[in-house]
């Protein structure tokens, strides 16, 4: 129901921005409301509508409504007197909140609801005045003409730049030094032109390479400096290594392991040295998440070493995980194919 109450009024009214017939000011008050009611709890689904495709539905709805109600371009006549009125802030506000998260359509939803109602009873106010037998009509018509200018109807016109000022105000006092031109004869007027434009090309260079050597140092000081990244330990098969550790140190480690008699662990520190080697030569992306199956998948592109890596993760797998005891020979083996497969 709520969805067919939104859509009543886009089967009621004809928008046309430049060329829609004056509406008077009444039934643009009522329009207004009308948005108003339309944009009521649109950002709070109700139970029949806990659905997102319904939710989105009955908001594209109601803002389809509005947008009908309250075209970017609107005529209202009063007092005999057509004004157009500038809808542009609303347009921009509904677009937002399409876009806008469910967290902050809440926000825009009272912003709309807000402004729209203030600028009914702005319109209330003046109405009721200029009913009043003692009201100057011209000064009822003045403040609203002052109500249609404020920022909710007008897009205000960019200011200049404060270099653009500044250049301008140059080039006044440029004009103004140089004075106006006395009558001369036609070769001297125009030997006379010429040198005035270089002179005031070559004075304006001078000018502004004058400013840029003021300035540029200045800028550059202020500068911020980018700060280094600190880098973050990784985690590779569970293996926290820290930032500065590399594939060289992981195998010291290994070869340490080995020559203790740990020859278990030296093929898993050794497989994730290889793995970081890997890594840093951009032929996988390290992440904690991912198994040594997934590391093995993401050589598939690269036959050869996919197949060395192949038969170091099954070894791996083999040893670590208990299937067959390690010993020395396994150890030198598994050594000597990872130095193989990282010369790939």
């Amino acid at each position: 129901m709520k969805l067919i109450k939104a859509a009543i009024p886009l089967t009621i009214i004809l928008v046309c921005c430049f060329t829609i017939k004056a509406i008077p000011i009444q039934d643009y008050r009522e329009n207004i409301k009308r948005a108003v009611n339309a944009l009521d709890g649109i950002s709070t689904p109700s139970e029949e509508s806990a659905a997102p495709e319904t939710a989105e539905a009955r908001v594209h709805a109601a803002l389809t409504s509005v947008r009908a109600l309250l075209p970017l371009r609107l005529n209202v006549e009063w007092n005999n007197t057509g004004y157009v009125v500038d809808n542009t802030w609303l347009h921009q506000l509904l677009g937002d909140y399409e876009k806008a998260s469910q967290a902050d359509r809440a926000d825009l939803e009272m912003r709309l609801r807000e402004r729209l109602t203030a600028v009914d009873q702005r319109l209330e106010e003046i109405q009721r005045r200029s009913n009043t037998p003692s009201t100057d009509k011209s000064e009822a018509r003045r403040k609203l003409e002052q109500i249609l200018a404020r920022a909710e109807y007008a897009q205000q016109p960019e200011e200049a730049s404060a270099l653009s000022r500044l250049w301008m105000r140059f080039l006044r006092w440029l004009s103004g030094l140089l004075g106006r031109p006395k009558a001369a004869e036609p070769r001297t007027a125009i030997a006379i032109s010429k040198a005035a434009q270089i002179f005031v090309v070559a004075l304006a260079l001078a000018v502004i390479i004058y400013v840029l050597r003021l300035f540029i140092p200045g800028i550059r000081t202020l500068r911020p400096q980018r700060k280094k990244k600190r880098q973050q330990p990784r985690i590779v098969l569970g293996e926290r290594l820290e930032p500065e550790q590399s594939a060289v140190d992981l195998l010291s480690e290994a070869e340490a392991l080995a020559r203790k008699g740990e020859i278990r662990a030296a093929i898993r520190k050794a497989y994730i040295a290889l793995l970081v080697e890997l890594g840093d030569r951009k032929v996988i992306s390290l992440a904690q998440h991912k198994t040594n199956r997934d590391y093995l998948r993401a050589m598939r592109e690269r036959a050869s070493l996919h197949e060395r890596m192949l038969l170091l993760t099954n070894s791996f797998e083999r040893h670590w995980y208990g299937v067959v005891p390690a010993t020395d020979n396994d150890w030198i083996e598994f050594r000597s194919r990872s130095r193989e497969a990282l010369q790939e």
